[in-house]
């Protein structure tokens, strides 16, 4: 009898062997180390907890996430007892997950391996959560360098024929605004197209153009992100999701009104890395750093920080309040968002159920030693945190008036009386923000003609003339390069002006005086005005003269008043 030796047979039973004993050994394993064994090759993957691992670390620690049900990740394992393996469930665990462990085979891990190649670049990983990978922000942030980069990547996308094309408009978007430095997106329809606009450094710059096939896609993904209503387009809804991006979670808030074309959607990027800002980073002189630390060092009283929305008034608040913030302390902070955790501070949220008045008035049964307020809206909030300053507490809040000497008359149209104001509010401020020059290409000009008569103008009268440049006939311009997008500017710095209450300023504002007679009686003070604190940042070449001519009235006749 001649026996047929089917040599692939052979090969076949030997594989399947050399399987069996390999799952053997996984399983064996698992009761050694006390954890459940799993066979991935008849489980079907994940990709949503699969892209937690990033394809090239999870190959190289023999490691896959593959399962997800709500904030529990089950990760498979070759070797649990293995320190970068742990690792990596570590940073999974950094996300705000519960791992599950398993130990698995080779072979098991390979066929999750194999599913990375179906993971779009941009996916929801859950409602309100948008994760992009380590791997595609890294490659974003070395493609994403100008206004430019962004447009054409996103160009090739929109008229691609990918199914995943609305994903990968969607990470490019992002991408690019993280890179760029972006605090909006706009998406505006139009009759023809819909634009979409960052703003960069308090500008808005055009960045792309849709069709509104490519924009209904779009807009669709991000309400469901936002957990905003599709079928409602005739009212406005407000929503939010976030970014987590290297390991770091980013707020995004998103406004939808509806417009005359299509639904007009605006995203605020809430990056906690630009705005948790020490005090000496926002641009004070030391004049200024000196008066602040003074004031803010007091038991009690009011700081209020005025200017239009998107000046930096939260922004230095939060200085203020990192500034005090010590173990023996407490504070508590109403918000409307919370922009920025800091850590030892009570902070709390306002919502239709929640006010900014009620939060204060159950806020002051906390027993605070400093409370701080968003946004001081109307005559009841006004009127509570003037009397908690008045009770020993010490209150920061803002207030929406044009210049420091129209927050008096601006309370007091809310219902405080002048006679409690000068014993309730310590420090009135107002700030704006201009663009920082970039400092690889600055270009240095002479100040001539029409600017020289402003400068000078301004000049001759600053407080603190001692500590100006010694050569102020010259100034710098943008020009634009690789390092700030081909913009000129890069960043932003504070220009800000303060009047203390003092004997004079309570005397003055009682008697129901003007702007123009509270700024002549805050002359003796010797306070830079805005104007003045941004002429200095021009002749130092923090920032142009027609930039700060942009954001301040450099012609305003309360500069030149005289003293009272």
């Amino acid at each position: 009898m001649v026996t047929d030796f089917n040599e692939k047979k052979q090969e076949e039973r030997l594989e399947e062997l050399r399987h069996r004993e390999e799952e053997q050994l996984a399983q064996m394993l698992a009761g050694k180390y006390g954890v459940d064994y799993v066979d991935l090759t008849n489980k079907s993957i994940n990709t949503d907890a699969l892209r937690l691992i990033p394809k090239e670390r999870a190959e190289e620690l023999e490691v896959a996430a593959f399962h997800k049900n709500n904030k529990v990740i089950s990760v498979a394992m070759r070797a649990p007892e293995r320190t970068d393996s742990l690792q990596a469930i570590a940073d999974v665990e950094r996300l705000g997950y519960s791992v599950r462990r398993f130990i698995a085979s080779r072979a098991s891990l390979e066929h999750a391996w194999e599913r990375y190649h179906d993971i779009s670049y941009a996916t929801e990983t859950e409602a309100g959560v948008l994760t992009l990978s380590n791997e595609t922000i890294q490659e974003m942030l070395q493609k994403l360098k100008k206004i430019e980069d962004v447009q054409n990547e996103i160009k090739g996308n929109v008229e691609s024929k990918d199914t995943h094309r609305i994903s990968r408009i969607l990470e490019i978007t992002m991408s690019g605004a993280l890179s760029l430095g972006a605090s909006d997106i706009h998406l505006e329809p139009q009759e023809e197209d819909v634009r979409m606009r960052y703003r960069l450094d308090g500008v808005l710059i055009d960045v792309s153009r849709f069709d509104f096939a490519t924009y209904g896609l779009i807009s669709s993904r991000l309400k469901l992100l936002s957990g905003l209503k599709l079928n409602i387009k005739n009212a406005a809804q407000d929503g939010r999701f976030s970014i987590v991006v290297n390991e770091k979670e980013i707020e995004i808030r998103s406004s939808v009104l509806p417009g005359a074309y299509a639904e007009t959607m605006v995203m605020r990027i809430l990056d906690p890395t630009t705005i948790g800002l020490p005090m000496e980073a926002l641009g004070f002189d030391k004049y200024l750093m000196d008066i602040f630390d003074h004031e803010i060092a007091k038991p009690n009283g009011m700081i209020l920080n005025t200017g239009p929305t998107g000046s930096g008034k939260t922004t230095t608040l939060y200085a203020f309040l990192s500034k005090v913030n010590e173990p023996g302390i407490k504070i508590v902070t109403i918000e409307d968002p919370i922009e920025y955790h800091l850590n030892g501070i009570v902070q709390t949220q306002v919502s239709k159920d929640y006010t900014f008045a009620q939060g204060l008035r159950s806020t002051l049964r906390q027993d605070p030693d400093i409370i701080m307020v968003g946004e001081i809206r109307d005559a009841e909030v006004a009127q509570t945190a003037v009397n908690a300053s008045l009770t020993g507490h010490l209150v920061f809040s803002t207030l929406h008036t044009n210049d420091a000497a129209g927050t008096f008359p601006r309370l007091m149209d809310m219902g405080v009386s002048p006679d409690i104001l000068g014993a309730a509010l310590t420090v009135a401020m107002a700030q704006r923000l201009v663009r920082r020059l970039c400092k690889t290409c600055h270009e240095e000009v002479p100040i001539e003609g029409a600017n020289k008569e402003l400068v000078d103008k301004i000049l001759s009268n600053i407080p603190h003339a001692d500590e100006l440049p010694e050569n102020r006939t010259r100034m710098w311009i943008p020009k634009g390069c690789d390092k700030c997008g081909g913009l000129g500017y890069k960043g932003r710095i504070s220009v800000v002006e303060v009047i203390l209450m003092d004997k004079q300023i309570e005397e003055t504002v009682r008697a129901g005086a003007s702007d123009r007679d509270i700024w002549a009686a805050a002359k003796h003070q010797q306070i830079r005005r805005m104007a003045q604190d941004g002429i200095v940042k021009v002749l130092q070449g923090v920032t142009s003269l027609d930039e700060l001519g942009r954001m301040v009235d450099l012609n305003d006749d309360t500069l030149f008043v005289e003293a009272a």
